[in-house]
């Protein structure tokens, strides 16, 4: 997602990099809704063990204790009896949640090896992970007292107002119970932080929550003007400017906080690497996983050479990705994004890459104000859902930057064609579509965000390969701009949590190895800083490279592709290393895709 992803898939805002949920399923055969049981267990095994039947109800009771702590998610999820709900974010109700994902832990992992089937284990490592990665962010990243990241996605109120699961006068009360609720989860927010506060820290605060802002004071009365209802509408109009008040307030207090800013945003190697396990159950160290990244950024500095060579040759690359970035598409990105969809669904279904199931839609709308802190994302119903379109958002550039950066934060159509790609068709649309019919609720619900991001960032080069509109080289330098920005994520997350390089290197990279324009190269730079795991972009795809390129040796080779792809996509969204051992009958290992040698056959 071009973040966490909440359920969406993309905005990533911390909350959604916990757990996103409502992203994504879990085990299915190419052919059938089912655990991967046949596609990675010894027939002697399968036939030997028998399921725990006292497993399931385990983890049931797990995502009932879950929903009631993060009602947000509950209702993304589909579950509209916790709509207008927010988490209790005091002190106490915090330490309530730790102390209870403890517990759940515990309990868990007293399911040991000897009372549960293959499948079980499988399920069993999956749900420690996902509490292992919710007590990170909540326990260990000190975020619940530095960012405000780690609290936008359960503040978003976009499921009420663009997701029409019920008539609008029923989700105009849901808002309503979500905007009383307000005030009480802000001043808790407020009572959380603790000054002084990270400099970028502050201004997405600022963004997001002065945003909400303006949006509750100039679209939401128009969402729900047509509603015929005295004293729901009296009832919105106060709650409305209590919220909108509340909502200035915050951010003024933010922006207040700017004169004692600090650059204290590095989480530092030891917790980075502890994030790295504890969410994607990753256990490189931090100097290889470096090299990894700078040799995959050389891999596709040295591609995006050859590719100018053929499309401007003798000019500089900076000059050659400006060129291909000039050509924009007809009518805007979010028409041209429009007009993309079908010609990538069609090229999927004429490859034969990956099955898409069911008959959803993926629509393309306008960024709201206060979800612009990137250039694009998609909100994917959850799974309790049903036959509800998806929304494709992309975000115009900031209209306080000079024109000439306005114009240039607006990518050209190749650029947009792979953004298209990794949002839609085949990237997280596609990857939900399979979550959504999985049979294991828990997979339907977690999904991380290596899996989600490596899926769709993977996705991209895939379709390149695959020849997606002629393969040419403009086409290229469009894929390869997509990748080098995930390079150029991978390496500032490491530099800048573990190895001190500020948010000015870092966007200079961005600049120089990325080619990005300014007022992009500021977003990624500060996106960094409070993102720590947007490495898991190019982290994942590397990581489903090789489980692809190791999967399909034995398997045909290029032409299973589409049984790896449609199997992969069958657990919902576990470590990667978790899937690995399945598909590969193997441990769990994360293994890092790398370029064959030139005498390689």
């Amino acid at each position: 997602m071009s973040r966490t992803m909440l359920r969406h898939a993309v905005p990533l805002t911390l909350s959604i990099a916990l757990a996103l949920v409502a992203c994504d399923g879990t085990p299915k055969s190419p052919d059938a809704s089912a655990t991967p049981k046949a596609a990675s267990a010894p027939a002697t095994s399968a036939k030997s063990e028998k399921a725990n039947p006292q497993w399931q109800a385990h983890v049931d009771g797990y995502i009932d204790g879950y929903f009631k702590r993060f009602p947000v998610d509950a209702a993304s999820a589909g579950k509209h009896e916790f709509d207008g709900k927010l988490p209790d974010w005091s002190a106490a109700g915090l330490k309530e949640t730790i102390a209870w994902l403890h517990s759940q832990h515990d309990q868990i992992a007293a399911f040991t090896d000897d009372k549960l089937d293959r499948t079980q284990r499988f399920q069993r490592e999956y749900v420690l992970a996902v509490i292992d990665g919710q007590l990170f962010w909540l326990e260990d990243s000190g975020f619940v007292h530095d960012n405000p990241a780690f609290y936008a996605g359960s503040i978003s109120p976009s499921m009420y107002l663009t997701r029409e699961y019920a008539p609008l006068p029923q989700r105009m009360a849901a808002f309503v119970a979500y905007e009383d609720n307000l005030p009480t989860a802000v001043a808790q927010i407020r009572a959380n932080l603790q000054t002084p506060l990270p400099a970028s820290y502050i201004d997405f605060g600022v963004g997001v929550f002065g945003g909400l802002a303006d949006f509750f004071q100039n679209d939401v009365p128009k969402a729900f003007a047509t509603v015929d209802d005295k004293a729901l509408q009296d009832h919105f109009k106060a709650s409305n400017a209590k919220a909108i008040a509340t909502m200035r307030d915050f951010a003024g207090w933010l922006k207040a906080q700017k004169p004692h800013a600090t650059q204290d945003f590095a989480l530092g190697a030891n917790r980075f690497a502890m994030m790295l396990h504890a969410t994607e159950r990753v256990d490189i160290p931090l100097d290889q996983l470096k090299a990894a990244g700078e040799a995959d950024l050389a891999r596709n500095l040295a591609s995006l050479k050859d590719a100018c060579a053929q499309f401007l040759p003798n000019a500089p690359l900076d000059q050659c990705v400006a060129k291909v970035n000039a050509d924009k598409a007809s009518g805007g990105a979010v028409e041209g994004a429009r007009a993309q969809l079908a010609g990538l669904r069609q090229f999927i279904i004429d490859k034969d890459l990956v099955t898409i199931p069911g008959t959803e839609q993926a629509l393309v709308a306008e960024a709201p104000p206060f979800n612009r802190w990137n250039f694009a994302y998609i909100e994917i119903p959850g799974p309790y859902e049903k036959g509800l379109p998806s929304t494709y958002y992309i975000a115009p550039p900031d209209p306080k930057w000079p024109k000439a950066e306005q114009d240039a934060y607006t990518p050209g159509k190749a650029v947009l064609l792979f953004t298209s790609a990794h949002e839609v068709f085949p990237g997280h649309f596609v990857q939900f579509l399979h979550a959504n019919r999985s049979d294991w609720i828990f997979g339907r619900l977690f999904v991380g965000y290596a899996y989600a991001e490596g899926w769709a960032h993977y996705c991209e080069e895939m379709m390149f390969d695959a020849g997606l509109e002629g393969a040419t080289p403009e086409i290229h330098i469009g894929q390869l701009s997509e990748a080098l920005l995930r390079d150029v994520r991978f390496i500032s997350a490491i530099g800048m949590h573990t190895e001190g390089m500020s948010m000015a290197d870092s966007e200079k990279m961005f600049r120089e190895k990325a080619f990005q324009d300014p007022g992009n190269a500021r977003q990624q730079a500060a996106r960094g800083t409070y993102d720590p795991a947007y490495l898991n972009y190019t982290l994942g795809k590397l990581m489903i490279m090789q489980l692809r390129d190791d999967w399909t040796a034995t398997r045909g080779g290029r032409k299973a592709w589409k049984a790896f792809h449609d199997q992969f996509l069958s657990y919902g969204g576990p470590p990667i290393p978790l899937v690995r051992a399945e598909m590969m009958d193997s441990r769990p290992k994360a293994v890092l895709w790398q370029k064959p040698a030139a005498n390689a056959k």
